[in-house]
């Protein structure tokens, strides 16, 4: 960390002089105190009174303590314009944007990447023509890894879990009739290395088709998070390294493709392997911060970087405190903005989300009661104010979706948003006593497990010292131990389960050898008419950009060019920084 102080130290300086102006009467306060004892004490049997407060118990849940009741007294200190406020201005507890989703609705962005490149494209559009409104592509194991289709390591993996991509060819055909000026693409990249190889194939595509990078709208992951901590790979870079690659796509971006969210930090993928929103959101804001930081270090002002910011939120089954916990990341990510930074434009200070809902809660068993889970925890998404979304078909228990399991995951988008009329009003849970409540019991266990992470002396260190792997480790072992005696309920799989239950036949995508001889076959054809002399000499700028400082960025954009490949590419990232070893979990 640049600063000494924590965020939260930050905090309690900058706002212990502000006039905080309560909501609500002293005086009503405590009459409405008093009327409430009397309640409890002569209404509540005593059983109910002694298990005042249940702890609720759910996959990916933080288990904050709940009351049976809430009344005002609970939000007694509420100050309406510092901590609610009205949409579109600060503290954006209540949304990014003035009128939400009656100005613009979600956008409804279903993941795809159905088996090969022509697959993917067909996918693409009929996703596109059935009403979706952004693309989402989804990339092949082998891909994720950064290792090409003919490699050893991609046997049996190519084009089963999303599409291959090996070179700019691929991007060609997977975008073929796409407008991609004015449909937005969210290539889910990963790691940073990975979108420092696969987007600027990407790019290149896009200028072959004519298009002025400038006016590209659409989004990377690039985020060390994924590679450094949820990966399983059988190589790592070091997170210090790794950190540097972010952020050289981030300046790449930010310069290059100004319409281009240039990181979604990626709270899902860490919360799915294994921790609660807490710990999702904690990290996710640490990574912004070290980001902000590292970017002020290259001379950049944070609120011209802050401006394409954006997040990516799991979104799981405890239906209130998913909602609360979203309303608490705008407000906590403002005030982190506002007082950290000393932001100036609102722009920057707006925490935009991208949100799935979580694979990891759909089940085998009982297949389609995934379709109920998807279906509420959509609505919790929306009811929080997400800016994009993703549903999980019930079919993502198995295997990619075929078309028609995508369909109905995106039909639950449509329906929530024609038929319920739940996007007329915005923020429409604002001003419930349970929810504001809620609300601000996230904000503060958030900036609580921030401080932690800043104490063990930042982001970096924190993944390169094993506490946020160790993190990861005692959530996962908890939460199986209490699948396994019952504490955690999953209907129909320990919780009301039948005891005759099978699970039923479902179609999956196949796994078909044909696509990987196809890929190595256009792969040996690309090769052999590139200019391979050209090529090596990219390869080689790249391992010299590495090791001068340099931004490398650019030099993997002149690899694309020349024809270089992802696993070409991958390799050289090694060259220069050499292997690390994940920390000892204890």
């Amino acid at each position: 960390m640049s600063v000494e102080k924590t965020t939260k130290e930050i905090f309690e300086e900058k706002l212990k002089e502000k006039k905080r102006i309560p909501l609500y009467n002293p005086e009503a306060i405590e009459k409405i105190k008093e009327g409430f004892d009397e309640w409890k004490n002569t209404k509540v049997r005593e059983k109910e009174r002694e298990n005042w407060e249940v702890t609720p118990h759910t996959i990916l849940g933080s288990e904050i303590p709940r009351g049976m009741l809430y009344t005002p007294c609970d939000v007694a200190d509420l100050d309406y314009e510092a901590d609610v406020g009205f949409p579109g201005q600060e503290p954006f507890t209540r949304g990014p944007y003035p009128n939400m989703y009656r100005g613009r609705v979600f956008t409804i962005r279903q993941l795809s990447g159905a088996g090969s490149p022509e697959e993917t494209n067909e996918r693409l559009k009929f996703l596109l023509e059935s009403g979706a409104t952004g693309t989402n592509l989804a990339l092949d194991l082998p891909t994720v890894q950064m290792f090409d289709s003919d490699e050893p390591e991609s046997i049996g993996q190519v084009g089963t879990v999303g599409v291959p991509i090996d070179c700019v060819q691929d991007m060609e055909v997977i975008y073929k009739d796409i407008p991609i000026d004015k449909v937005s693409s969210s290539i889910v990249t990963h790691y940073p290395r990975n979108s420092m190889i696969i987007f600027p194939m990407f790019l290149v595509m896009a200028e072959k088709r004519g298009y002025d990078w400038k006016t590209l709208p659409g989004s990377v992951q690039n985020d060390i998070t994924m590679e450094n901590i949820v990966r399983r790979a059988p190589e790592y870079i070091p997170p210090a390294d790794d950190f540097r690659i972010q952020c050289d796509n981030i300046e790449f971006l930010r310069k290059e493709v100004p319409r281009w969210n240039y990181i979604t930090l990626n709270g899902y993928n860490l919360r799915e392997e294994g921790t609660d929103e807490i710990t999702e959101m904690a990290v996710a804001f640490a990574n912004g911060i070290a980001i902000l930081e590292e970017m002020q270090e290259r001379g950049y002002d944070p609120d011209w970087v802050a401006e394409r910011m954006a997040f990516f939120w799991s979104v799981s089954n405890d239906f209130f405190e998913e909602i609360a916990r979203l309303r608490a990341a705008r407000r906590l990510w403002y005030k982190i903005m506002k007082y950290r930074f000393d932001s100036k434009k609102p722009r920057s200070q707006l925490e935009r989300c991208h949100i799935q809902t979580s694979g990891i809660s759909l089940q085998r068993v009982e297949p389609y009661d995934n379709v109920i889970r998807s279906a509420f925890q959509a609505m919790a998404a929306i009811l929080g104010g997400t800016q994009s979304l993703h549903v999980d078909s019930y079919a993502e228990a198995y295997s990619v979706p075929l078309e028609e399991d995508s369909l109905l995951a995106l039909r639950t988008q449509q329906i929530i948003n024609a038929e319920t009329q739940v996007t007329q009003v915005v923020d429409p849970l604002a001003g419930s006593f349970y929810v504001e409540k809620l609300t601000n019991i996230a904000e503060a266990k958030v900036l609580d497990q921030l401080e932690e992470i800043e104490k063990e002396g930042g982001f970096v260190e924190a993944i390169e010292s094993g506490w946020m792997h160790n993190k990861i480790a005692s959530y996962i072992a908890k939460e199986r131990r209490e699948i396994d005696d019952g504490t955690i309920k999953i209907v129909g799989y320990n919780y009301f389960r039948r005891p005759d239950v099978k699970e039923p036949p479902i179609k999956c995508q196949e796994v078909l050898e044909e696509r990987r001889q196809r890929q190595i076959e256009k792969l040996k054809k690309w090769r052999a008419e590139r200019d391979n002399d050209k090529v090596e000499s990219c390869l080689g700028a790249i391992v010299d950009a590495c090791k001068s400082g340099e931004n490398v960025t650019y030099k993997t954009i002149e690899a694309a060019r020349a024809g270089a490949t992802e696993g070409e590419m991958r390799r050289k990232f090694v060259e220069a920084f050499g292997m690390w070893k994940q920390p000892l979990v204890i």
